[in-house]
């Protein structure tokens, strides 16, 4: 038994990462001797600890063939990840990550899937003075990433409703209640001085000394409303009314995450299920309860089976439920029925509630940034510095910006326009839903492209959406360059999952709720045969689909199974194109 974290594995058979917690000093170890030193990257057991501060370390790998054939070190960078609870951005921290891309990064800003800022191609001379400036902005890069609660998502649409109001006072609760207590983030970062003690530092009262076996994720649905894809969540909360239309309490769902290893049958993407229902009062509580059983029971011995959902599959939701129950004081009620339409960004322009307007603007696989496509960067920077909105961002990689007067609306798209930007109604639907990765050339786990193929790739597709009369049939798409699933790509119509370079697994047959996943269609297909290999599928529902059936919905009630038979075996004959 491990006395530090209460799991059944002895202290010789924890992985690797598992000791280096175990001696870090709550997330310590030496990074503050690394910083003073003037080597480009940090060592291998640092780097797992920077992970808990929101770090990544990287490299970029199109400098990598060259670097080796100059005889150079990989060109190392950092990436950093600000946890933004909900999304939402006060005007003087978007400028801050602006300032800080711009001074010390690629001069671009990430919208993650998970409501978070990135900070790409930052060097490990300039991370501390880069966390600061986001810490001087009030928010905060610890726990953007680590075996910690990540960012807790929430939807952001400031719609005004009682529900919304109600939900918004509940999560700077669970943000407190589920925060690592460490001082280690403070002792590093800001004041630059590390407290000299011989053993822990303080208490870990929820994670303990080794924090927990993998990464958790949580989300906050709201009935009605599934824009943050809840099921995708180790933990999802989904918000339900009461008889005045406030919020009356909670659906606890648990056990999603989408990330799985190509060629390990023993992973596996997952949905969450529901466990129980509990009051508004009781949400903190049994979040906490949920996260207790899995720091204290997930597998510390093998990280690719460390995350809640296989503690769930191997053990069974009872008595995962019957653990959660003997640590809360209140009896966990039956789960209510709730439910809501096909997943909905809000895109576009729209009341508040209160006098004011709100724009959702599309933002290509999140990036922020001037470039051939527009001045998209800029023009955020004009609207914010001038008009100080707060911007929201979003589960789909968008930015809203709120609180506009009916007069501003020109002003902002008149600023848009005068940059170059392509506003919502001007786009196809088909690149309003997809979503990618940032893969390569930063991702040290991407085997394929993701994020520089896809706005190619969905223009192809979209003009052959048109050809088959489907402009208006919903259809998502998400890509990523491993299958690890960052942009989502097992939820939704259609995703391709890169197997290695310039290959990608296509699946289909995810339902416009977000929660069903989708199932394996093409194994391996090449980039550019991806729309032939699609094309079939996609005339056969154009004739067949039902009155307003997704496409999604006509696959699972077709029979994904009995579409590859159908199909990708034809495709497969008439060329070594795709395996099957």
């Amino acid at each position: 038994m491990c006395s530090t974290c209460g799991c059944g594995a002895p202290p010789e058979e924890l992985s690797k990462v598992e000791q280096v917690k175990r001696s870090s000093n709550h997330l310590r170890g030496t990074l503050a001797d690394e910083l003073l030193t003037d080597a480009p990257a940090f060592s291998e057991e640092s780097v797992q600890l920077l992970k808990f501060h929101g770090v990544y370390q990287q490299e970029d790998r199109d400098k990598r063939k060259e670097a080796r054939k100059l005889g150079l070190e990989k060109h190392h960078q950092m990436m950093m990840r600000t946890r933004i609870p909900g999304g939402v951005v006060a005007p003087a921290a978007y400028l801050a990550h602006d300032d800080v891309a711009q001074r010390w990064g690629n001069g671009t800003l990430r919208v993650t899937t998970r409501q978070d800022f990135q900070l790409h191609g930052v060097l490990k001379g300039d991370l501390r003075a880069s966390i600061r400036a986001i810490n001087d902005a009030l928010l905060t890069t610890l726990g953007g990433c680590g075996d910690v609660e990540r960012n807790i998502m929430c939807c952001p649409a400031p719609f005004g409703d009682r529900l919304r109001a109600d939900v918004a006072k509940v999560l700077p609760q669970l943000v407190n209640a589920l925060t690592p207590t460490t001082g280690a983030y403070h002792e590093i970062w800001l004041n630059g001085e590390l407290a000299v003690s011989s053993g822990p530092a303080e208490d870990e009262p929820l994670y303990g000394e080794q924090y927990l076996p993998r990464k958790f994720k949580t989300a906050i649905a709201l009935e009605g409303d599934n824009c943050v894809d809840v099921h995708a969540n180790d933990l999802g909360l989904v918000a339900f009314k009461d008889d005045d239309g406030g919020l009356g309490g909670f659906n606890v769902l648990v056990g999603g995450g989408l990330g799985r290893t190509n060629n390990k049958p023993e992973t596996f993407a997952a949905v969450a299920v529901p466990l129980a229902s509990v009051l508004p009062d009781q949400a903190v509580e049994v979040s906490r309860a949920v996260i207790t059983v899995q720091r204290d029971n997930g597998d510390r011995k093998n990280r690719r089976h460390a995350r809640l959902k296989y503690l769930i599959a191997d053990r069974g939701l009872p008595w995962f439920r019957e653990q959660v129950q003997q640590l809360v004081p209140f009896v966990l009620a039956d789960p209510r029925s709730v439910e809501w339409p096909a997943v909905d960004d809000h895109l576009g322009w729209h009341k508040q509630g209160d006098g004011r307007w709100f724009l959702n603007l599309y933002v290509e696989n999140g990036r922020i940034a001037d470039n051939g496509n527009g001045e998209l960067r800029s023009a955020l920077r004009r609207i914010v510095e001038s008009m100080q909105p707060v911007v929201c961002l979003t589960p789909q990689q968008n930015v809203i910006i709120t609180g506009l007067g009916s007069d501003e609306r020109d002003s902002v798209d008149r600023v848009l326009s005068e940059h170059g930007i392509a506003v919502n109604g001007r786009l196809h639907p088909l690149i309003l839903r997809s979503m990618a990765c940032p893969a390569l050339p930063t991702c040290g786990l991407a085997v394929a492209e993701s994020e520089r193929v896809l706005p190619d790739l969905i223009r192809r597709l979209a003009a052959m959406i048109d050809e088959l009369g489907l402009r208006d049939a919903g259809i998502s798409t998400r890509m990523t360059g491993c299958p690890n699933g960052c942009a989502r790509p097992y939820l939704g119509d259609i995703g391709m999952v890169g197997t290695t370079l310039g290959k990608y697994d296509l699946f289909v047959g995810g339902d416009p709720q977000g929660a069903r996943l989708n199932e394996l269609y093409a194994h391996s297909v090449r980039l550019e045969d991806i729309c032939d290999v699609l094309r079939p599928p996609l005339a056969a529902f154009a004739g067949e689909r039902g009155d307003g059936e997704a496409f999604g919905d006509w696959c699972h009630r077709v029979g994904v199974a009995a579409l590859r038979e159908r199909f990708v075996a034809v495709e497969a004959a008439a060329g070594p194109r795709v395996a099957v």
